[in-house]
């Protein structure tokens, strides 16, 4: 004997729990309010026990059938969240990446093209993210991700270094000619870039800029400069697009390295995939081919 009820009476319950009477959780399954009915007869015998009080027409939760609507629910979104990962894992011709956002924009995308041109079979996913939950529960085949590396269970190749210059668009005014006077310029912020490097670099040890604006996505900052509303301390690699189409302009020649380097990362188990050896390959010629050529 089936130590469960029949679904279609666990979704009548859960339904009518969640709702509140039997006329809206038929609207909801698309069934009619006597299938709603039977259904919950069929589950108290199945259970012995009564899960609504019932008064005419009106149905109140027991405690038991509180406690246990709370339980279907929790249930019922698991099995939901294990469907959505089965049906989301990559398929054998799919390379989902986990990607820093503005890396993504600015950097990959535009690159995209040619990887296709190389490798039609394969269908490119981006997945726009910080972390590795997705890659340790087998969502993303590979990651570009920045920061110290050495991550555990993993593999792991250096994509390349980052620099930090001063940019803003051509259209900002007054537009400073040097690193001095970036004292009187409007600052475009990102609390994740510090400036005491450069501005050491600079000669310029004891300021520090007071941020007009601050922006915790470098999408947003880059956007603000664009856009002539200050000058940012930004990353190489995200500007060189706007350099090449005349959006940004360097504001001085100073540049600096910045602490956390590009890398690309894999689960130790993928080891072996010709889909992860095929976009590595590509995805680190580029990068030799971008820092020969960069003008950043």
């Amino acid at each position: 004997m089936s130590q469960l009820p029949p679904q279609a009476a666990l979704r009548a319950f859960e339904a009518v729990a969640r709702l509140g009477n039997v006329v809206k959780a038929a609207e909801s399954l698309n069934v009619t309010h006597s299938a709603i009915s039977h259904q919950l007869r069929t589950i108290e015998d199945f259970l012995g026990v009564s899960l609504f009080l019932r008064e005419g027409k009106r149905l109140q939760l027991t405690e038991e059938g509180r406690i246990y609507a709370l339980r279907i629910r929790g249930a019922m979104a698991d099995l939901q969240d294990a469907t959505q990962r089965v049906l989301t894992r990559p398929k054998p011709n799919d390379i989902t990446i986990g990607i820093v956002p503005s890396f993504a924009l600015n950097w990959l995308v535009p690159r995209l093209p040619d990887f296709k041109a190389q490798y039609p079979q394969y269908t490119i996913w981006l997945r726009a993210g910080l972390g590795f939950e997705e890659m340790n529960n087998g969502q993303l085949d590979m990651a570009i991700r920045m920061g110290a590396g050495g991550w555990d269970g993993m593999k792991q190749i250096h994509l390349m270094d980052e620099q930090l210059l001063v940019v803003a668009s051509p259209s900002y005014q007054p537009r400073p000619t040097s690193a001095n006077a970036l004292k009187t310029a409007t600052i475009i912020h990102n609390p994740a870039i510090p400036w005491a490097t450069w501005c050491q670099a600079a000669g310029l040890a004891d300021w520090r800029p007071t941020p007009t604006y601050s922006y915790n996505d470098s999408n947003l900052e880059l956007e603000a400069a664009r856009l002539g509303h200050g000058v940012m301390l930004a990353r190489s690699s995200l500007v060189e697009a706007h350099f090449a189409n005349g959006t940004l302009i360097p504001i001085t020649d100073i540049r600096v390295p910045y602490q956390y380097p590009y890398w690309l990362v894999w689960p130790d188990r993928s080891s072996t995939s010709q889909k992860i050896a095929d976009f590595t390959r590509w995805i680190t010629s580029q990068a030799n081919d971008y820092l020969k050529k960069s003008n950043v």
